[in-house]
């Protein structure tokens, strides 16, 4: 068991550096690379790329490397991401999202491998029940690893807080700032102008070392799975030909049920990428400065964290119906208020309220969606 932990853990506290890093940087996209929408095609072009990735790498990559050189590889990815924005242009982190998005269907499929035949070996060795062991190990994963949205983005406050040149933004200013965003290049004098060079190398630098500790921690001091218990997961793996592979996605289009997750699974996607993307920038960028948009993000992750693992709890006395209601209802009701606020630095707490109910409302959608 020890052994086990220890591989548990290891795995854990590399995504947890992993994420740290991209985590906080996914955040500040469309406030940093904001010229042209740089920022916001990236992340576009990231999960296009993550999508195809779902399709066929996974089962290559673990066949051939196995996980743990699966999950050492994958990391790489992200480090290049974080390289990319270093000098943030079309040509830099375009590609560079493309390679995150290649590796970050491995990465989630190999950690997930491993954890489950780590335990289901200890559970035959120790005469337990497997699912009860594998529930515990992904348990202790999700405890550390959800934690990487706090300090990801409480790096990014820290660090860009620094910045000497405190832009005073003016009333007229202000009026672009909200849900009528008309904010331009030519305009670009409010809370939204970019940090300095320096503070932005700083932390990406302190973000790729992040990263590089992570596929550090991994090479050292993750075990590789025992070939008898490779095997096994490779026998399960090599059935499938590339083609059968990629379809099978969409075979399971003929089940009614399938068919009518995918609305919920989009819609996830798209509110978590409208908080993280227009949220942070037309609202708390152009409103109170980029260095405030790590400390939202902490809210909503913290808020987050905390509802997953309530509702988890209670959707057993409630059902998920009820849960998915009160997160429409939730939602509904922020959207609405969004579009009818004007965001100004003295209400400096409501810029927190919509974060912590849009954690509350993702927390259902993740942990629902999912079940």
């Amino acid at each position: 068991m020890e052994r086990n932990l220890k591989n548990v853990l290891v795995i854990s506290f590399g995504f947890l550096l992993l994420f740290t890093a991209y985590g906080g940087l996914q955040s500040l996209q469309s406030s940093l690379n904001s010229e042209e929408g740089l920022g916001v095609a990236s992340l576009s072009v990231l999960y296009a790329a993550l999508i195809l990735s779902s399709m066929f790498l996974p089962p290559i990559l673990i066949k051939k490397l196995g996980c743990k050189w699966t999950i050492a590889i994958s990391m790489c990815c992200y480090i290049a991401f974080s390289l990319g924005n270093f000098y943030a242009s079309w040509y830099t982190l375009i590609p560079t999202s493309v390679i995150l998005g290649l590796g970050g269907a491995p990465l989630w499929s190999a950690k997930c491998t491993y954890l489950t035949t780590a335990g289901t070996s200890y559970a035959e060795k120790a005469g337990k029940n497997a699912k009860d062991i594998i529930n515990q190990y992904f348990g202790v994963f999700f405890l550390v690893f959800q934690s990487s949205g706090i300090w990801g983005n409480l790096i990014s406050s820290l660090i860009l807080s620094q910045s000497s040149t405190k832009v005073e933004i003016s009333e007229e200013d202000l009026e672009c700032c909200g849900a009528y965003n008309c904010l331009t290049d030519t305009t670009n004098t409010t809370g939204s102008a970019k940090p300095s060079n320096s503070l932005i190398y700083t932390l990406l630098g302190v973000y790729t070392a992040s990263g590089v500790l992570a596929v550090l921690l991994v090479i050292i001091f993750l075990d590789q799975i025992k070939s008898d218990q490779a095997e096994t997961e490779k026998e399960k793996l090599e059935a499938p030909s590339f083609w059968s592979t990629f379809l099978a996605t969409f075979r399971h289009l003929k089940d009614k049920r399938q068919c009518l997750l995918i609305p919920l699974t989009m819609y996830s996607g798209f509110e978590q990428g409208f908080l993280s993307g227009d949220y942070t920038k037309v609202y708390v960028t152009c409103a109170l400065g980029i260095q405030y948009v790590g400390y939202v993000m902490i809210c909503f992750a913290a808020v987050n964290s905390l509802c997953s693992l309530l509702f988890g709890k209670i959707s057993q006395f409630t059902g998920r119906k009820l849960l998915f209601a009160f997160a429409t209802a939730t939602n509904t009701a922020c959207i609405i208020a969004l579009l009818l606020w004007k965001p100004h630095p003295k209400q400096l707490a409501v810029f927190f309220v919509f974060p912590a109910l849009w954690g509350l409302s993702d927390a259902v959608w993740q942990t629902q969606t999912n079940g």
